[in-house]
């Protein structure tokens, strides 16, 4: 029984961690495509100052 619910929040965890990656790598894109931070944050659900990070870290 322990070892279903580990199994299961780890199963939770992980698609949370895989949704924040594609959220990240779209902003990405979006960042690359020269498309209006705000925008960005609009479409993504991304902070931004997440965004704004994630540009820097682009440059």
């Amino acid at each position: 029984m322990k070892e279903s619910v580990i199994y299961q929040e780890l199963l939770l965890e992980g698609k949370a961690e895989g949704k924040a990656e594609e959220k990240t790598q779209i902003a990405l894109n979006l960042l690359h495509s020269g498309i209006d931070l705000d925008l960005i944050a609009k479409f993504t659900e991304l902070t931004l100052e997440q965004i704004q990070k994630l540009q820097q870290d682009f440059k």
